[in-house]
């Protein structure tokens, strides 16, 4: 690859900005360099965390199918990471307060690392993954009540 250099804090930014927006693709060009980044589409609706709706029957047992109230699951397939980095601590543990928007876990997915936003606020009940597993696209991550 010759002198071709990889602008990678610009890759970074730009799939911050898709990750923000919920777009599915960007490109930046600027002279004869572009630079397009895109998300895989896993599915119709946006790649953003969000909050899975209450069951209305009588609290139960959820079966295989029933995710529990609280649940928060995987907006699309890739490895998920409990932390930034080998021997960081995790962003979050059981017992933890948390508020929207705080990040909980990291899920890379084709070699870009997506910070996954707290769909809303609460108390860590329950991590459903262990770091470095992977995530199926719904796949519940944690549950926050």
């Amino acid at each position: 690859m010759g002198g071709f250099k990889i602008d990678t804090e610009a890759v970074r930014l730009l799939a911050d900005l898709i990750h923000e927006t919920g777009l599915g693709e960007i490109e930046y060009e600027e002279g004869d360099r572009r630079i397009r980044v895109a998300m895989p589409q896993v599915s119709a609706s946006p790649m953003v965390a969000a909050p899975v709706a209450a069951a209305t029957a009588a609290p139960s047992a959820p079966s295989s199918d029933e995710k529990p109230n609280g649940a928060v699951s995987s907006p699309m397939v890739g490895t998920v990471y409990l932390q930034s980095g080998p021997g960081e601590p995790p962003f979050i543990k059981v017992g933890d307060r948390i508020n929207p928007g705080d990040t909980v876990v990291i899920i890379e997915a084709m070699k870009v690392m997506n910070q996954i936003p707290a769909p809303h606020g609460g108390v860590v009940r329950s991590i459903e993954v262990a770091n470095a597993q992977a995530v199926e696209y719904g796949e519940v991550l944690m549950v926050i009540e």
